[in-house]
Formats: structure tokens, sequence, C-alpha cells
């Protein structure tokens, strides 16, 4: 059973609907402020099969009011970012709802627009635009739930394989269920833990307008080192001239630059880069900005990025908290976090995406990159390490590059599956990740630049610059296929997850029982009564299984947990 929730003149109208997306039942209208007791009586008098599926447009809409009134619901299709999925997958590029006119459900709002821009130059490296997105049409209308909902089903059914992206878009619905559930339970912070970490690295707190003390003096060192009494190192244009003038021959202010460089400049440099970034990033005015009531409360987008991985909103920054903060992260009394970090995550999709049994066998150890130095592809872990990033990610020069034929020797199947995604890539075309997410397409741009390399009055400068862009776009459908489908693969992790987690919890509200409070990619943090850890980490560890299961049926390849029980995060690790 699903039911469809939409705003009415009246209030709020709920419509049951069957399988297809057919009336089941008589549509009610309630009042707005009686809908979460209705969505609850529905959610718990019901045995667990029988709970009906909630069906709405944005999730970051609805599930907000029903978690604030103590609702919490089993499963939903947010149909939002289901359109999303199924307008852009090759799966369902046949079907009327990916051959139909722009409308309002491809209308992101203004700042999800921002954040998947931002996610399409992330993933492009920013050379060049991407076929205009969905954003980029004007809303027709009001979107109509029931009407969208019957499209999608329809869409699902004649996909080249229902069961594929049916999967996806129950992980993603789910996924916006826990994002929701993260950012309404917050992740526990002590504010003054933040100020005692940040005086002991940047000194007491200053004065508006002023840098900290510590930081000071280690910008009065690489004044010194330059002989700059005057220098702003927060300006790259300036800072780069300093270092040009002193003899330097670098353009970038990047660290790994600076690194390559011999002068006594380059260690107070390199330490002054890092405690700024800490003060910029997640000083005192991210502390009173993002800490309330003794909890950091991430906002996620999910999907926010072309890959499926997700984004985050504001200056929260919930995807890249530094370890030197994660020390006023701290359990609650009578509860501890447990972490649990997905080892290798990338490396050991591709084995099993690729179906290369001798990959396979080396994804099947607890370090996969010495089971990869075992089989005697390469001679150290290092380079295990370094060879196989430079197959997800193109790297062709420096050591990667010497080390890749060594690789591809050793691992066929592996190597062939992302060097195909690169040539496919290259062409302009398409590529999916093991559940449906598909790539986009590089836009007009691109497009010209390639077909002018080979006119008439083409030149050899025209030729060149068209192979960059086209090896760069491999290199962004290369990784595609592979950060897509581990990202489908942590989406199944959690959603399995906190299913288990409220069955341990039994008739606990959410933040009574065992939750999640945060999640990094390949990294999720539970907050969980001290007496529940044992059965938690047993969760956690049955999840990443039954996902591997979920995406790959039987596989040999192996995804192992790091797991810690800890009261604070900086503990973890």
């Amino acid at each position: 059973m699903f039911i469809a929730l939409a705003s009415h003149p009246d209030g709020v109208l709920l419509s049951p609907l069957d399988d297809a997306g057919e009336p089941a039942g008589e549509a009610t209208v309630l009042a707005r402020a009686a809908m979460p007791a209705e969505v609850a009586r529905r959610e718990f008098t019901a045995a667990a099969a029988d709970r009906p599926r909630w069906v709405w447009d944005d999730t970051t809409t609805w599930y907000p009011l029903l978690l604030s009134a103590g609702v919490r619901v089993e499963r939903c299709v947010d149909l939002r970012l289901s359109h999303a999925i199924l307008r852009n997958s090759e799966l369902t590029a046949r079907t009327a709802l990916a051959r139909a006119a722009r409308n309002g459900w491809d209308e992101p709002t203004p700042e999800d627009r921002a954040h998947r821009r931002e996610g399409h130059r992330a993933a492009s490296d920013g050379l060049f635009e991407l076929e205009p997105d969905a954003g980029s049409a004007s809303a027709v209308g009001p979107p109509d739930p029931v009407a969208e909902f019957r499209l999608q089903r329809e869409a699902v059914a004649a996909s080249a394989d229902p069961a594929r992206i049916g999967l996806l878009l129950a992980a993603e619905s789910a996924g916006a269920l826990v994002a929701a559930e993260m950012q309404f339970a917050g992740l526990p912070w002590r504010a003054e833990l933040h100020d005692q970490l940040l005086t002991e690295l940047l000194g007491p707190r200053p004065k508006p307008g002023e840098r900290p003390a510590k930081l000071t003096a280690v910008l009065e060192r690489v004044r010194d080192a330059l002989d700059a009494p005057e220098l702003n190192p927060d300006s790259p244009v300036e800072l780069v001239k300093t270092l040009q003038r002193a003899g330097l021959m670098i353009t970038s202010t990047r660290s790994w630059d600076i690194k390559k460089l011999r002068h006594p400049v380059v260690e107070p440099l390199l330490e002054y880069k890092k405690l700024a970034r800490l003060l910029s990033a997640n000083g005192w005015h991210w502390l009173d900005a993002n800490v309330r009531d003794g909890r950091f409360r991430p906002d996620y987008v999910v999907g926010g990025v072309v890959t499926g991985r997700w984004a985050s909103k504001g200056g929260g920054g919930a995807l890249q908290l530094p370890k030197q903060v994660r020390g006023a992260v701290v359990a609650d009394p009578g509860f501890k976090l447990v972490v649990a970090d997905a080892s290798q995550l990338e490396p050991r999709i591709l084995a099993a995406l690729s179906g290369d049994a001798a990959m396979a066998e080396a994804g099947r150890a607890k370090d996969m990159y010495a089971a990869i130095v075992a089989r005697g592809a390469v001679k150290t872990r290092d380079h295990a390490k370094v060879a196989m990033l430079g197959a997800m990610y193109g790297a062709t020069t420096g050591e990667s590059g010497r080390l890749m034929p060594a690789l591809a020797k050793a691992y066929p199947r592996a190597i062939g599956l992302v060097e195909s995604a690169a040539r496919a890539g290259e062409r302009g075309e398409v590529v999916t990740t093991r559940l449906g997410r598909s790539s986009p397409r590089p836009g007009a741009n691109w497009r010209e630049l390639q077909a002018a390399a080979y006119g008439e009055s083409s030149t050899d400068a025209d030729a060149s610059k068209a192979r960059g862009q086209a090896r760069s776009w491999g290199r962004f459908t290369r990784n595609f296929v592979v950060q897509g489908t581990a990202a489908e693969w942590a989406l199944c992790w959690m959603a399995t997850l906190r299913g288990a987690l409220h069955e341990l919890g039994g008739s606990a509200w959410l933040t009574d029982a065992p939750h999640l409070v945060f999640f990094l990619h390949d990294e999720l943090v539970v907050h969980s009564p001290a007496a529940m850890t044992d059965a938690v980490v047993a969760a956690i560890e049955s999840a990443a299984v039954e996902a591997g299961r979920l995406l790959f049926g039987a596989t040999p390849v192996e995804f192992p947990l790091s797991i810690a029980v800890v009261d604070s995060y900086a503990d973890a690790k």
C-alpha cells in the first residue's frame, strides 16, 4: 500500500494508491495539524509488512514535520529524487518519463541547484559545462504527486532492468529518511571542548577582524622567511608573487606544490595554511553558527553530487569535519559512539563490479593492497595503492602510469572495465552504475570543440585541445562507475542498518534508541546506549554484508569494516 501526501487548500490530501499508482481507496483531506497523528496511526497499527510506503514530493519538506511531532516512518518514496534518477538513467531512456518535456519535477530549489552545480564541477574538473540539467527549465504548474508516482511506476516497469532501478530508487528514498533523521537527532557536540581545542591550536579567541595569537606567530615566521613584513598569505595572488620574488618557481598555493619546494618558508607556510583552514572552516564562527543545544545538525543533500554521493548545505561542512575538532564530538552520558569505516571501499567495489576473479580474491583480504602485493602485481603496498587510485581516477603519468601495465596484466577485467568507461567518456557517451544511475553528458561547448577538431579548418592546436578535453571527460566517466556504485553500496548499508537499529530500539523513540548521527562517504557514526553497543556492532557488520549481496549477489568480494566503540569521535582512529 502506498499513500501519497500532498498539500491541499484545506490542509493535507492523503491518497491511497496501489502498486501501479492507481487509486486504492478514498482520498481524504486532513487539517495540517492533524496529519502527524494520522500518519502515526497508520504506521503503528499496521503489521510491519503492511505499513504504508509514504509518497511525497520531497522528504525534506514532509519528514522533519513528522519527526518534530514524534513520528517516525518506515518507508517512503521521494518523488523528486526518484524523478532525477529516472529522467537521466540509460535504463529508462525510452520511457515516457524520460522523453517528456521538462516540468516542475525537474526543478530543484535554487540552493540545491547550486550544490548540484558544485558537484558537477567537482566531477568534471571544472573544464567544461555539462548538458543543461533539469533545473534549467521553468516549472509548469504545481507538481501532482499522484500523477508523477504513476508515471514513475510505469518507467520502472518499462525499464531495461526493473529490479536494479527499483532498488536504487528505494535506497535513494531511504537515504533521504536517514539524512532527515540525522539532522533531527544531531551529532553530540561539546562547545566548551571545541573552544578548548581551538585555543590550544590557535590561541585564545581573538577580537573580530584579528588573527589568533598562535596563527599570528606562525605568520611572522612566514614573513621573516620571505623577507615580506606586510605579506597577506590569505591572498593566493599575493602569496604566489612573493614566493616568486624569493626565487621559487611556483604558480599555485596548493599544499602539495609548496611541499616540493626547498626553502625555509615551507614548514611555517604549511603550518599557517593548516591553522588558517581550521580557523575559517571550523573556528569560533563555525561553532557559533552550527552548534546549538549540544548538537551539530548536519544538513545533507542526498544525491547532491552527480555520482550519487551526498553533498551538504550551508556552512556546516558536514562532509569535512577535520580531526582537529573531532575531540568535541562526545557521546551523551550513558551512550557510546560506534564509528564504522568501510575499508578500501572503492577498490573492492571495482573488483565486485567487474567480476575479475583475481581481484575478487584480493578483495577477500582485510588489506586488499597487501593482497595485491602478495599476488606479485606490484612490489610494495604503496605501489598497490597508487596504482589502484590511478586506475580509478585516470592518472596516466608518473608513478601511477608506470605501474598501470602491471596492474592491467594482473587484473585484466577490472582494469578493462574502467578503461572502457574512460573510452566511452572520451566519445561523449554515458556510463551507468551498478544499479542504474547514469552519468550526465558533456555540454554543447564540449561537443562543438570535439567537432571543430576534425573540420577542414582545424589546426593542430584545436586537435590537441579537443584530445585534452576528451581525456578529462574520460577520467570523469572512468571514476563515475566506481564512485557511483560505491555510493549505492553506502546507501544500501545505511538503509539496512537504519531498519536494524529501529528493531533493536523496540518501542523507544529515535533518539533514545541506537540511531545514526553522521555519515561521510564510507564512514558512519551511531549514537547508542552503552548497553547495546555489541548488538549495534553486529548490526553494522550484518548491514555491510547485506549491502554487498543487494548490489552484487553472491560475490566473493568482502567489505570489511573498521569499527570502534568510543566516548569521543577523536578516539575512533
